[in-house]
């Protein structure tokens, strides 16, 4: 969980290891990579309150050059194969598969890859539910994978939404490999703590104003699927604001939670969705139902 929260909060790769020599058998070692514009302890500390850790897991830095970082992140990435006729596939790879239907990404700092099962889920579920003209909205978009994947499905107009700048500018330039034009896929920023913009919002933010599209942000009830796969917190402090951009009848799906989490989100999203259905992957769930 805590590898998942820090690729939400900064790190651009994550990876998962028992330490064999530890003298303790439940000892984890968690290997990130950061921008070396992050502050690395405000992004394990914020990771860490956000699957409600305690204490602020003990860390160690080390500085290596740029190159370094982008050949572990290209050796990272490998095409994905989601199903049959379905890969995402990085940037400086060839496609497989030339007559499947292929995202082509470059994550950059931005979660998602296809490889996580979370993220497979919703891919899964976008490619049952979109039959052609859909209006779509990927709340927590990361790397732009789900809003780009539901526009090559079928889908007539997409939307994203981030709370990390990097994260927006990382889908805008991934639309831009799968030619994907504005006139189709709209990217914006949205303020933390679910909070939308007014004309004078924040101005201790330190991000343009212009970034977010406060038209887009306001457009509720739009939206003919919604999904936000993000972590468990924001999915039960943002449920109000997520259900709010889909139209009666339409489905929201939520993901980014393990299965033993399914309760609290059933329990939070019961008031606002109907026939609820749950899938699984490797412990990994994605929720969805209708909206009320």
């Amino acid at each position: 969980m805590l590898a998942e929260a820090l690729l939400c909060f900064g790190a651009s790769s994550t990876t998962v290891e028992e330490e064999e020599s530890s003298k303790r058998s439940d000892e984890i070692i968690i290997t990130s990579i950061f921008s070396v514009c992050k502050d690395v302890k405000e992004c394990i500390s914020l990771a860490g309150d956000s699957i409600g850790l305690q204490n602020v897991p003990s860390f160690e830095v080390s500085m290596h050059d740029h190159l370094d970082w982008i050949k572990a992140t290209q050796e990272s990435f490998h095409p994905v194969e989601v199903s049959d006729g379905l890969w995402v596939v990085p940037e400086w790879m060839t496609p497989p598969d030339l007559q499947a239907t292929n995202i082509i990404l470059n994550p950059g700092l931005a979660f998602g890859t296809g490889e996580h099962p979370t993220t497979k889920l919703c891919l899964l579920l976008l490619r049952y539910l979109i039959r052609g003209g859909e209006h779509f909205l990927d709340y927590g978009t990361g790397s732009g994978v789900l809003a780009i994947a539901a526009l090559k499905f079928g889908a007539a107009f997409s939307v994203g939404f981030d709370i990390d700048p990097q994260a927006v500018t990382s889908a805008r330039y991934n639309a831009t490999l799968n030619n994907i034009g504005h006139e189709e896929l709209l990217l914006s920023l949205i303020p933390g703590k679910g909070i939308l913009p007014s004309a004078d919002f924040s101005s201790s933010m330190d991000i343009d104003p212009t970034a977010y599209d406060v038209k887009v942000l306001n457009k509720k009830g739009k939206y003919d699927i919604v999904v936000a796969n993000i972590l468990l917190n924001p999915l039960l402090e943002l449920a109000d604001q997520i259900v709010s951009y889909a139209k009666p009848g339409a489905t929201v799906a939520l993901s980014g939670i393990i299965s033993e989490q399914i309760p609290c989100i059933l329990e939070r999203y019961s008031e606002y969705l109907e026939n609820i259905t749950v899938s699984k992957m490797d412990d990994w769930a994605c929720m969805s139902g209708l909206k009320r």
